[in-house]
């Protein structure tokens, strides 16, 4: 069994950053960065699962730390091994600091 927890972590941490953030800075590209994000584990969940991936909507830049959580712990239910997790858990910590959160 594959442990998910540095990935549901550093997807929770980033979450929460996002929603202590001021508008502001999620309006000069912290919610564009965590939506970016939110549609690469997203996409690699679909894949895993075998199903034909599909672009996750933009749902505004107030809901971007929760489009981040949805898609990380998906992808930490079908994750098959830790090289998948280490990769993943390196996504979101890039994404995080290019957002400046």
């Amino acid at each position: 069994m594959v442990d998910t927890t540095p990935l549901t972590r550093a997807v929770e941490h980033f979450a929460d950053r996002l929603r202590a953030a001021p508008q502001s800075r999620l309006q000069r590209g912290a919610a564009a960065e965590a939506l970016e994000l939110a549609r690469e584990l997203a996409r690699r969940a679909q894949v895993l699962e075998g199903l034909e991936p599909r672009q996750m909507p933009d749902a505004g830049m107030f809901a971007a730390a929760d489009q981040i959580t949805v898609a990380g712990h998906d992808l930490a239910v079908v994750v098959p091994d830790d090289a998948d997790v280490d990769e993943a858990v390196r996504l979101v910590e890039e994404a995080q600091k290019r957002a400046g959160v």
